[in-house]
């Protein structure tokens, strides 16, 4: 008896550990306008949006400056320093207007704000319900079109303001690919 139980709890634990291996998520490094790493965010599938989209993201960032900063997914899976143009405009597979705040809806890439500390770090989670991870078939997957970019803002976002509510130049930026 004792070692069928014993089995099942090995069959159970292997299976919890596969499936949370299997699940899907996507590494994107950060990297400044003179191409040094500022840290990683981690994109993980989580399910909340609408149809089960939807993704989180937890940053672990360094070396970037103290304040808060907009965050937003862009439609270009480049990165081209220093100014990181090259990334697009901000993803938006629904052709609508800036702003969590905006009452014509948002971009799908739009996120809320985010602080970092006067050491310069940032260690936080974030989502953003209206994209997802998936094979790229799906218009609102950050996979689609041969990927996105994921930019950090020199500002903060003021939510509303079209197309990339004030939040000033871009500061780091990474690309989201298979």
């Amino acid at each position: 008896m004792k070692h069928k139980r014993f089995f099942v709890a090995a069959v159970s634990s292997t299976i919890v550990l596969w499936s949370l291996a299997s699940a899907a998520k996507t590494v994107v490094e950060m990297k400044d306008a003179q191409g040094k790493s500022v840290g990683t965010v981690t994109i993980a599938e989580s399910g909340t949006g609408e149809k089960s989209a939807g993704v989180g993201l937890d940053l672990n960032l360094h070396d970037l400056p103290p304040g808060t900063h907009g965050i937003h997914f862009h439609q270009n899976a480049k990165c081209d320093g220093p100014d990181f143009k090259s990334a697009g405009p901000h993803f938006n597979p629904d052709g609508k207007k800036h702003g969590l705040q905006n009452p014509d809806g948002h971009h799908a890439g739009d996120m809320m704000n985010f602080s970092v500390n006067e050491q310069g770090v940032a260690k936080l989670k974030l989502t953003d319900d209206d994209v997802a991870l998936g094979d790229g078939s799906n218009t609102h997957s950050l996979f689609s079109n041969g990927g996105t970019a994921l930019v950090i803002h020199a500002k903060e976002d003021d939510m509303k303001t079209d197309p990339s509510g004030n939040s000033g130049d871009r500061i780091a930026c990474g690309t989201v690919t298979k």
